[in-house]
């Protein structure tokens, strides 16, 4: 691979700038990737032609826009590009990391046969609505009913054609925000959500509000507060330990939040993606809310990553909503993939997929738990992740790109963080994107760097 170079002949007085803005326009286009090492300043001052006084005051430079971090005696390093617009996981895989960074489910090779003797069933059962319709009425009503069937196993009870099959709860929670909040509304959410609604209410143009929290999820006073100032159409929730902090909110506060939404007209967009992976949790939002609870249940995370689909049920009130706004996102999910998807959960292939996570999660939560015994972390025993609050004066970013300069990736708390109002510096761990002992090592690396001192933010010399 080849490694970027700063180019010595765009270089122009005052040097320092001119080879600080080459590393920033790096930085902005994806040349140097966070994480990545850059140069001992001396061998860069050599190759240039440069004093390593100039490269140092680059360095220094680049440190102070925020875009790198030095530390005493290993080097200076990128750090994840600022904003609340930054990608928790890695975009590429490096064979070179331990890649906890990303949030899927466990799998092994089994998976991929699994995958392959469906879509061999597919083949053979494919019919011609599936490969040939343009049209999801003549579709998937089928499907829909085993949908129902689905959600009803749940606790959900939702007509068949109050629901849209979405390819992925991704396309789900847009269509969601898209039916309960107009442009220019306002979103209520935990200060910590998902990474995605983040940038989706700014492309939006939806006001995106910050709620207090504490072990129980959202504070039904922050909510009420947000609604009184006309800061809360709707109200995001995750509710079932997919939360970045793994909440698993207890019935008491699922009632408490209702009896707000109601008393303020509000509509709950409910992120149930865990769904029945979570044993003896609470009845959903939409269990007990059914008139105001758009409730999305997904499969990529409890089953396996291909399979990209989820259900989005509506109340009443909004179904030609959401129908709509679906359709004219991403006019309907692919039909081969809801075909499997039926089929896997009428012969009680989704059920084997979803005990079989169960069991190996907690094969994982129970390895986590030794490797990190005594650090600040969350995590529920179904959960995909761990959350982990650091020391007092650690920060996230510093931590995140000190862990992948020992060969961890994880995610820093910054993607998830709606503003600093409440801020906690925290990174998430991810327990399934690599086999058990690789986690093993990649939980050593980060038990290693909470033992070790909060490096200062200088660059080497």
């Amino acid at each position: 691979m080849t490694i970027w170079q700063p180019d010595p002949d765009a270089l122009h007085r005052p040097a320092y700038i001119s080879l600080a803005d080459q590393f920033a326009r790096a930085i902005a286009d994806g040349q140097l990737h966070a994480g990545t090492q850059l140069q001992p300043q001396r061998k860069l001052a050599y190759d240039l032609g440069l004093s390593v006084q100039t490269v140092s005051r680059a360095y220094d430079e680049l440190i102070r826009r925020g875009l790198v971090v030095g530390e005493v005696g290993r080097g200076s390093f990128v750090l994840p590009p600022p904003g609340n617009n930054a990608t928790p996981y890695l975009t590429e895989r490096s064979s070179e990391l331990i890649d906890l960074s990303i949030l899927k489910p466990i799998s092994d090779q089994s998976h991929i046969q699994i995958m392959r003797d469906g879509l061999s069933w597919v083949a053979e059962h494919l019919g011609a609505p599936a490969a040939l319709s343009f049209r999801p009425s003549s579709v998937l009503p089928r499907h829909r009913a085993i949908a129902a069937e689905w959600l009803r196993r749940g606790g959900i009870a939702a007509a068949p054609e109050s629901i849209v099959i979405t390819d992925g709860a991704t396309s789900a929670i847009t269509t969601a925000v898209m039916t309960a909040i107009p442009s220019g509304g306002a979103l209520a959410a935990a200060a910590l959500t998902h990474h995605l609604l983040i940038p989706l209410c700014k492309y939006l143009g939806i006001h995106l509000e910050p709620l207090a929290t504490d072990h129980d999820g959202i504070l039904p006073d922050a909510l009420d507060h947000a609604a009184q100032r006309g800061q809360a159409h709707a109200v995001f929730m995750q509710p079932s330990a997919i939360s970045p902090r793994t909440t698993m909110m207890s019935e008491r506060r699922r009632l408490e939040i209702i009896d707000v939404a109601r008393r303020h007209d509000i509509t709950i967009i409910e992120s149930d993606i865990l769904n029945v992976l979570i044993q003896d949790r609470p009845a959903p939002l939409a269990a007990l809310a059914p008139e105001r609870v758009l409730h999305i249940s997904g499969f990529t995370k409890t089953t396996l990553p291909g399979l990209r689909l989820a259900y989005l049920s509506a109340p009443e009130r909004l179904t030609a909503s959401a129908a709509n706004r679906h359709l004219v996102t991403n006019w309907m999910a692919t039909p081969v993939m809801v075909e499997l998807l039926s089929h896997w959960i009428e012969d009680s292939t989704i059920d084997k997929l979803i005990e079989w996570q169960r069991t190996a999660l907690a094969e994982r939560h129970m390895l986590a738990r030794q490797m990190l015994a005594g650090a600040n972390f969350r995590g529920h025993p179904q959960s995909l992740h761990l959350w982990l609050e650091l020391p007092e004066g650690r920060n996230e970013d510093q931590f995140v790109a000190q862990a992948m300069q020992r060969g961890v990736a994880i995610a820093s708390g910054r993607a998830f963080r709606i503003n600093d109002r409440y801020r906690q510096d925290a990174v998430r761990i991810a327990l399934g994107p690599t086999h058990l002992a690789e986690l093993r090592r990649g939980l050593q690396m980060i038990t290693n760097l909470l033992k070790e001192e909060a490096e200062p933010l200088l660059p080497m010399i």
